[in-house]
């Protein structure tokens, strides 16, 4: 069995969860639209990463549409007490696999009840505002109407936490002004650190990082360093990538996504390794070396 908890743990909202978690996206078909080439894989997926000691599952109904939530509530439901599920909100998706914005209160609203009934709970354990920046991140503007939406749903029982995804520090703010935020969710990497003074600041406060496209996302990760320093403690590239992040900062909550059991404990295998200073340090400078 890999040592899942070998990461360490870290509070999120009222759970205490293992630091390596698991992403749903890749679960659906390609371009994360439509069903998966293999559901009983999926499922398999599913439950595999759940007995290996993942506590916390990131997902969306906008993956799919549907078919993640589906998909998780099919292989887990009645789910494990400790098990966190961490939704987000804010976009759907058109009938030709686009991403749209879905921002209006009622929009909001009703992905709310849309992941509650495809989840099948009756409270869901955290929901990310998931603002719809730019190609390239996030994007300034007032965030106000739409996470006092989510906060108002939050007062009627329907969600416990409250969290943000592709944000900027100013929204940051102005949310925590509206409700307390448990986690931020921002598009973070070995080779993309806009964020490092951010989640600092964040740790200070209690406040999980979870970094989405931690291994690259639609592009893999490609460094020079990155392949030596695997190459030498003969290991991958990708697990180095994963432990890397888990040495970043303390708050840091990872949630790699596969479809593949081989890849699910390749990533999962992450957890258990401890990386020395010196490999840390070539690390750190490859977001500042051209490669």
């Amino acid at each position: 069995m890999v040592q899942t908890t070998a990461a360490g743990t870290y509070k999120l909202g009222d759970h205490v969860v293992n630091r390596m978690g698991y992403g749903a996206m890749q679960l659906a078909g390609p371009g994360v639209f439509g069903p998966p080439k293999d559901a009983d894989e999926a499922i398999a997926v599913l439950r595999e990463a759940v007995s290996q000691g993942v506590n916390h599952i990131d997902t969306s109904d906008f993956y799919g549409p549907h078919v993640t939530n589906q998909l998780i509530r099919e292989a887990l439901h009645p789910y494990p007490d400790d098990l966190v599920i961490v939704t987000k909100v804010g976009a759907v998706r058109g009938a030709d696999a686009s991403w749209n914005p879905a921002l209006t209160p009622a929009e909001l609203t009703s992905a709310v009840h849309d992941n509650l009934r495809n989840l099948g709970l009756e409270r869901l354990h955290v929901v990310n505002l998931r603002w719809m920046g730019d190609q390239l991140g996030p994007k300034e503007g007032s965030i106000a109407r739409q996470f006092e939406t989510l906060a108002d749903l939050q007062r009627q029982g329907l969600i416990q936490h409250l969290g943000l995804s592709n944000v900027t520090r100013t929204q940051i703010a102005e949310a925590r002004h509206i409700a307390d935020i448990v986690c931020v969710q921002n598009h973070y990497s070995l080779v993309h650190r806009a964020d490092d003074a951010l989640i600092d600041e964040l740790e200070k406060s209690s406040i999980a990082y979870v970094p989405f496209f931690p291994l690259g996302g639609f592009s893999p990760l490609q460094s020079a360093t990155l392949s030596n320093v695997a190459n030498a403690l003969e290991t991958t590239p990708m697990q180095v990538a994963l432990a890397w992040l888990l040495s970043r900062a303390s708050n840091i909550l990872l949630i790699p996504g596969t479809a593949s059991l081989n890849h699910l404990y390749e990533n999962l295998a992450a957890a258990e390794w401890r990386l020395s200073a010196a490999d840390i340090a070539k690390l750190d400078a490859v977001a500042r070396i051209p490669e």
